[in-house]
């Protein structure tokens, strides 16, 4: 009894040290259908597992308690070895929860792939996320803005993140708005996601990548779509411009995380960034194709 207090006293202490670092606060708090849905998925899941691991728990207490020293009257079978009605049970039933949660989460999995886009009418937003060391790029290429640890779209409005790293692998996660995804350098991977209801969302990396990781943290603003739009307007005034040369010196190594906003970003940018690893002069190939068509592009307008 004395080993089984000692136990539970630090089973008790575990899940008290859990709570009180905050897992799972976000995740049982969704403020998207995606997360709502992945949330859905781990309760079900749980309930499933719970019609083996209760009774079996159950079970260990209740053998324990009358098979001890003690009791006299339980039955002493010293020959006892195999029953056809336990061998069943604790087969069949363990292999149909297994068909079911395997089932059930295949078809999960395909309903909530990060690179399918969600259906509504409202038109969707593209956002490019690049992960630097230790900070978060955010390029509108469609509002031609960009913003540094800070990111902001309106609600019930789909967001197609492009995503991508300028640095070592990394994962990028908005916990109450959809599951994680690989951010990889010269790569591109895609997160669509929704926000329900306006507010402030903690995001962050996920995979360790060096000194600077623990500060690797942004807000993701959800706001109305007439707020949205005021928003834009005023990070079109900001003084800075985020052009090829102000680039590379933000994507130095950096553990500031002042939020900044561009109000005008260069052509291509994420496509250069992406550029930059597939090959020694595939960067410079891509700024010098951007030159020339801005040249061609001045020599028309002078013609």
């Amino acid at each position: 009894m004395k080993k089984l207090r000692h136990f539970l006293f630090a089973t008790l202490a575990v899940g008290i040290l859990l709570l009180l670092t905050g897992c799972g606060a976000e995740v049982f708090n969704p403020k998207g259908p995606i997360a709502a849905r992945e949330m859905q998925l781990l309760i079900d899941a749980v309930l499933l597992m719970c019609i083996i691991v209760v009774p079996v728990i159950i079970a260990t207490f209740v053998i324990a308690y009358r098979y001890r020293a003690s009791n006299t009257k339980a039955k002493y079978s010293p020959n006892w070895a195999h029953s056809n009605l336990l061998e069943a049970g604790w087969w069949v039933l363990p292999i149909l929860i297994i068909v079911v949660l395997a089932t059930m989460t295949w078809r999960t999995t395909h309903q909530l792939d990060p690179y399918k886009p969600l259906v509504s009418n409202t038109k969707p937003i593209t956002i490019q996320a690049v992960s630097l060391q230790w900070r978060w790029l955010f390029i509108y290429p469609d509002q031609h803005i960009a913003t540094l640890d800070f990111v902001e779209f309106p609600v019930n409005t789909p967001i197609n993140f492009k995503i991508t790293s300028d640095a070592p692998m990394n994962s990028f996660q908005i916990q109450q708005l959809a599951g994680q995804i690989y951010a990889m350098a010269g790569m591109k991977t895609q997160l669509h996601l929704s926000a329900s209801q306006p507010g402030d969302y903690f995001g962050r990396s996920v995979s360790f990548s060096g000194n600077g990781f623990p500060g690797m943290i942004f807000t993701a603003r959800v706001v109305s779509n007439d707020a949205f739009n005021r928003w834009v307007s005023t990070v079109k005034q900001s003084p800075q411009q985020l052009t090829w040369a102000a680039y590379t010196q933000l994507a130095l190594p950096s553990e500031d995380h002042t939020v900044q906003l561009y109000s005008n970003v260069d052509d291509n940018l994420f496509n250069n960034i992406i550029m930059k690893y597939i090959g020694p002069d595939a960067a410079a190939m891509g700024m010098q194709d951007m030159s020339s068509m801005k040249n061609m592009s001045g020599m028309k307008s002078a013609s």
